[in-house]
């Protein structure tokens, strides 16, 4: 697999095609264009289209087809699936799983789950070690997750992603008591130009556009639960705006929010994706999906999450 990460200084805003071609000249132009017809092509996870403009922090993966694919098996591991049919598949993904193998987790992960799950019933296009997998949450982070198991469903689910024609609703304890009830965040997010594991507030045009609704739920024990709206999925969104924008860090954030671990009894990161709402890919149904509130999140002297 060939990985190149889209970073400041090149030409933000140019077509994926023109960018693959000046960037790996060993490739052909049809072939390039044959690759991304092909699913082979991922701009952040997703199989792209050719005219898609890139933006400065894009991860984009190639995968030649004679590309050698690790083989993953398949491990039983309990899931708690919220909806199946043949097309897709939602559950609630667990604190502590990583999603699919990567450094340091080769095994172990929700694939090698799903492989055990659904057998050879997983959409096959895009990354070989991501079969079925139309998004993501990170490790440490619980809910909603949408799965496809079959490459139709697979490329109508990553489009609507894509577009914002999803609902994505999470849950986040943060410390300290928010005095504001409510706000809209919109902004650019991009690579932390000093430290580039961790995502930062940037000036455009450099980042990409970040926008999440939030409201708070109740406040307890020197601490605020907040339902977060995100319209945009950039990566550890909710957590940078949450730590830089409302100017208070999730609990249990390594990253953005060192101490807040230690001062609370909360004993992992307090994000997790609670409500998805989507179109089925086949059907056309819309679909609701919630995943049950951990009982962490009800240990803050507030009364249980329903609203």
């Amino acid at each position: 697999m060939i990985t190149l990460q889209v970073e400041h200084g090149e030409s933000s805003g140019e077509r994926l095609d023109r960018y693959l071609a000046a960037r790996l000249p060993e490739f052909s132009r049809s072939k390039l264009q044959a690759l991304v017809k092909d699913g082979r092509v991922l701009v952040n996870g997703v199989p792209a289209v050719p005219k898609r403009p890139v933006a400065i922090g894009d991860r984009i993966d190639v995968l030649p087809e004679d590309a050698a694919p690790d083989v993953l098996s398949a491990e039983s591991m309990a899931l708690d699936v919220l909806f199946e049919d043949d097309h897709l598949l939602a559950l609630n993904k667990p604190e502590g799983l990583c999603v699919h193998p990567g450094a340091g987790n080769p095994t172990g992960t929700l694939v090698q789950g799903l492989l055990h799950h659904c057998g050879q019933n997983l959409s096959r296009i895009g990354d070989p070690d991501r079969p079925g997998i139309v998004h993501r949450l990170d490790k440490d982070t619980s809910g909603c997750l949408v799965v496809a198991k079959t490459d139709d469903a697979h490329r109508a689910l990553a489009e609507a992603f894509s577009s914002r024609e999803t609902r994505k609703e999470y849950l986040c304890v943060v410390l300290g008591s928010v005095p504001q009830d409510s706000g809209h965040i919109e902004n650019h997010i991009g690579r932390n130009p000093g430290n580039r594991q961790k995502m930062a507030v940037v000036p455009p045009p450099l980042g990409k556009r970040a926008v999440t609704d939030w409201e708070v739920l109740a406040r307890a024990a020197g601490c605020s639960l907040i339902k977060c709206r995100i319209h945009t999925g950039r990566t550890h969104q909710i957590r940078v705006h949450m730590a830089y924008e409302v100017g208070h860090a999730i609990i249990g954030d390594p990253i953005y929010g060192r101490g807040t671990l230690n001062k609370t009894t909360a004993q992992r990161l307090m994000l997790h994706a609670w409500r998805l709402g989507l179109v089925h890919p086949v059907t056309g149904v819309p679909l609701s999906f919630e995943a049950p509130v951990p009982a962490a999140f009800d240990d803050f002297g507030w009364s249980s999450v329903s609203k």
